[in-house]
């Protein structure tokens, strides 16, 4: 019966995207679901004068979204949105073409839901099982809630998405059109880590107490920590982002999940980033659950887990603990993303941890991370109220319950040397000493 259903939806990409409306609203799917054929299907009705004024929504573009809707001949002819900025687009926002949407990102289901009218939803699925069901595999975020509130949805059947259990089962009687389309998956290999990024690891591993659950954001600081919790226990995950460095501790046995509070022995993540052999690993695996952004991310339910830790990183910090995490030169450089969600949820965890881990200097040691007062245009990421732990290759402070004036000179250790006695003076200048 299900095979019957999928055959009556069968069609090629161009004729998928031929019911999308002039003036239509677009969401697509992030990361490793972009789906390439209806992308460059969209691509070419707009190129043709066949399809105008459309709004398009992404986050966190990537090479099919950059090389079809997001080519340089289109920006004057897609509006395109995205609420999160990547190489891909960061030009483009930078030059006002692309429009930036700031948010947290477990609330954008809510905005597409009670805010949006979605016209078209595309994405990329999981081939369907014998009982109609697709997986969202890979990437579950916004795009799940976005498939059940739009008019219509196209799916990109890609051989080579994993079968991902979890809240991100989607049956064919949801979906408008299927297109069959293999392509590789995007592959995201983590930046190989400073050599500071070495006593970086070895401070935050300390600060990690075996049964934890952990949340780790996107960067060699991050996946550089995870090869230092090698001797650790029964850690549990429980983020935004399923990375190469947790795909390496499961295997290891330092991930079980056997003490987490919820969802014990399942691994929770709302998005998956990483190499090929990582989403052959997710292929089919019942510990792998993918939940939405809206769960994964709701600062409520991460508190849920004791021993919550957290660990992301950061642009800058000034003297009173705010964290720009977002904003370089003046411009968007990227997004709040799950940032503060896991701050806020990890603090409100029972023994959890909210880690902030940054290197002390960039420009090969000229400029300084640590700032008096955030940069000219810059944004507050985190505020002073919500940091815990800030780490650097110098030490690691927590900044709660302690003063203005026991809070800067905390910050200020954490500087390079050469770095010190400039931020005291200009501390005494703004008054916290």
């Amino acid at each position: 019966m299900y095979r019957s259903d999928y055959q009556k939806k069968l069609t090629t990409a161009s004729r998928a995207v031929e019911r999308i409306p002039q003036g239509g609203v677009i969401v697509h799917g992030m990361g490793t679901a972009e789906p390439p054929a209806l992308l460059e299907a969209i691509a070419d009705r707009v190129r043709l004068g066949d399809l105008k004024e459309i709004k398009v929504f992404s986050l966190l573009p990537m090479e099919y979204a950059a090389r079809t809707i997001l080519a340089p001949d289109l920006s004057q002819k897609i509006d395109a949105y995205s609420w999160f900025v990547s190489s891909a687009n960061r030009e483009l926002v930078q030059r006002g073409l692309h429009r930036f949407v700031p948010n947290e990102f477990h609330q954008i289901p809510r905005l597409i839901r009670d805010f949006m009218k979605v016209d078209v939803t595309i994405t990329t699925v999981s081939p369907m099982d014998e009982s109609g069901y697709f997986s969202f595999g890979t990437i579950n975020d916004y795009i799940s809630t976005a498939a059940r509130y739009c008019k219509r949805l196209i799916v990109e059947v890609n051989p080579n998405m994993p079968r991902i259990f979890g809240d991100a089962l989607l049956h064919v009687s949801e979906v408008s059109a299927i297109v069959e389309h293999e392509a590789p998956l995007l592959e995201v290999i983590p930046a190989a880590p400073k050599a500071e990024a070495e006593a970086i690891s070895h401070l935050i591993a300390d600060m990690v107490p075996d049964g934890a659950t952990i949340q780790l954001g996107i960067g060699g600081i991050p996946n550089a920590v995870c090869h230092h919790l090698e001797s650790h226990k029964d850690l549990g995950i429980h983020s935004e982002l399923f990375c190469p460095g947790m795909h390496h501790l499961i295997k290891k046995g330092v991930i079980t999940g056997r003490r987490k509070n919820l969802h014990p022995r399942k691994h929770i993540f709302t998005n998956a980033l990483g190499d090929r052999q990582m989403y052959q690993f997710m292929h089919d695996n019942p510990s792998m659950n993918s939940y939405p952004v809206s769960y994964t991310n709701d600062p409520h339910i991460i508190a849920q887990n004791d021993h919550m830790i957290s660990i992301n990183s950061t642009i800058e910090v000034d003297l009173l603990g705010q964290c720009n995490s977002e904003y370089l030169g003046g411009y968007e450089f990227s997004g709040t993303g799950g940032q503060l969600d896991f701050v806020r949820g990890a603090f409100n965890s029972r023994g959890g941890k909210s880690i902030i881990a940054f290197y002390a200097t960039t420009h090969h040691g000229q400029v300084s991370r640590i700032v008096p007062r955030l940069g000219s245009g810059a944004v507050v990421t985190t505020p002073r109220m919500d940091t815990h732990y800030l780490v650097t290759e110098f030490g690691a402070v927590n900044l709660k319950g302690k003063s203005t004036r026991e809070r800067a000179l905390d910050i200020i250790s954490l500087a390079h040397p050469q770095f010190r006695a400039d931020l005291l003076k200009e501390a005494e200048e703004m008054r916290l000493l």
